[in-house]
């Protein structure tokens, strides 16, 4: 029997706020542990919480980008579970009243558009964190990360492999770096999720049985734990076996994942009404002021791209795929760059480097106006491409004018017709049996020519006067 996969996925993003959801404490990454503390985020008793106003534009933000209805009238509730790393055991959250519901993200699958749903949006406090001593056999609570405002955003199951949710994923982080909600560092675990997977026969409507797994930080581990997932679910139906609702763990190392929980529904975690936080009522001037502060979003930049520059739809996807990656292709353009040739470094040797050394667009070392003066350079045939790729390592070394590192790296392309005849004279002389070959018609004289000259000239030949003059210069002999 065939089976159609279907995934759902919950996204934690946490909020790029300065203070945390309920108290005063830093909203910050690091730090020794339990210094980002107080009696509140720690759930001493008497204490009282006070909703930070700037978590709730953030949710609404994310919202609206998101195509989702806003709750107007929307309330916080206590989600009850025992565990070491949530000192008041329960997490304040929403339940039946969320901030934001029924939206839905486009994503590009093999050039095609799909709309995924997504079901709600709604805003709650992180719990801290548990460390593992495995040497002194301990295990530590960090509560620094309690109390850090997070949203969660559930997509319908709309998903049907593995491949779908890692570009509804890229395509949600992309969404949140634009709005600038969320800083979307998977590595400071800024950006979690918890994938939902369940396989039916193909052509059956109802949906089997699902299996959870939890509090996933990277992209590669997701797509990882549904790939495995899928295939065992696969393993047990087509054995025979029945699928049992789970809660699982994934290990990434291992890459396999291990049941911590079985039939976890919303009741078991008792849900009801905060009783310490008042009803959050949003008005719709409240709306209005939030939307007009939304930027371009990246589907909107993606068609700019195409209408404006003419760029390739491919070029157009992977430009705006990061918000950091597009504003210095923006700018560059802006300051005169052609966009195709701007496109083109960006996504091509800029890419490259970025990758080998581990960085981020927003860490390049150079300007979009050093790029700009390189492109420059290059269509006035003042260097070669082989020599701006040359440029290009220096910048990223150095950052400075690239007229100046090809001053001093002695790179300008020689332009001189007569520089340049002497050249191609004293190559004709040295090989007189490729004129012979190139009058016989045979073309490959011609490139091994133009080889010998850009070789002599140690590749600072203008190759498309070499290439002119050379043919007079032959028709002639």
């Amino acid at each position: 029997m065939k089976y159609e996969t279907v995934i759902g996925l919950e996204v934690h993003a946490e909020l790029k706020t300065d203070t945390k959801i309920y108290c005063g404490c830093k909203n910050e990454f690091g730090g020794d542990p339990n210094t980002h503390t107080c009696p509140i985020c720690t759930g001493m008793p008497g204490t009282l919480p006070v909703l930070n106003k700037k978590v709730v534009d953030f949710a609404i933000k994310a919202g609206l980008a998101m195509n989702c209805s806003i709750t107007q009238y929307s309330k916080q509730d206590r989600k009850n579970y025992f565990y070491p790393d949530l000192p008041k055991a329960y997490q304040i959250s929403q339940f039946d009243l969320p901030l934001c519901q029924n939206g839905y993200v486009d994503i590009m699958v093999n050039g095609e558009s799909k709309r995924i749903g997504i079901t709600r949006i709604h805003i709650e406090e992180d719990a801290g964190k548990m460390v593992h001593d495995d040497y002194a056999n301990v295990s530590v609570a960090d509560y620094n990360r309690c109390g850090v405002p997070l949203i969660e955003i559930v997509s319908e199951p709309d998903l049907r492999s593995p491949e779908e949710a890692h570009i509804f994923l890229e395509t949600l982080k992309s969404i949140l770096e634009y709005t600038e909600v969320s800083d979307c560092k998977m590595q400071e675990g800024s950006l979690r999720c918890d994938v939902n997977v369940s396989l039916r026969p193909e052509g059956q409507e109802a949906f089997g049985t699902r299996c959870e797994m939890k509090n996933i930080n990277s992209f590669r581990a997701a797509v990882r734990s549904m790939e495995f997932e899928q295939n065992r679910q696969r393993e047990v139906l087509e054995a025979g076996g029945v699928i049992e609702q789970q809660t699982r763990r994934w290990d990434d190392v291992k890459g396999e994942s291990v049941v911590m929980r079985t039939k976890e529904d919303a009741h078991d975690y008792r849900y009801f009404p905060e009783p310490d936080l008042l009803p959050i009522i949003i008005s719709d001037e409240w709306i209005e002021e939030i939307k007009k502060s939304i930027p371009e979003l990246p589907e909107q930049r993606r068609l700019r791209y195409i209408k404006e520059y003419g760029l390739p739809e491919y070029d157009a996807l992977i430009l705006t795929s990061s918000k950091k990656t597009a504003d210095f292709f923006d700018a560059t353009v802006d300051l005169g760059a052609t966009p195709k040739a701007a496109s083109n470094w960006i996504m091509g040797d800029i890419a490259k480097i970025t990758n080998d050394k581990e960085i981020e667009a927003g860490d390049i070392p150079f300007t979009p106006a050093h790029l700009c003066a390189l492109i420059s350079l290059i269509e006035k045939g003042t260097i070669s491409n082989s020599a701006a790729k040359k440029v290009l390592d220096a910048m990223f070394e150095n950052p400075e004018d690239p007229a100046k590192i090809v001053e001093k790296l002695g790179l300008a392309q020689v332009s001189d017709e007569g520089a340049l005849m002497q050249m191609i004279q004293d190559v004709l002389e040295q090989n007189p049996q490729s004129i012979v070959d190139y009058k016989a018609g045979k073309d490959r004289a011609l490139g091994f020519l133009v080889g010998q000259i850009m070789k002599n000239s140690r590749g600072k030949a203008n190759p498309q006067i070499i290439n002119k003059l050379l043919k007079e210069a032959l028709d002639q002999a």
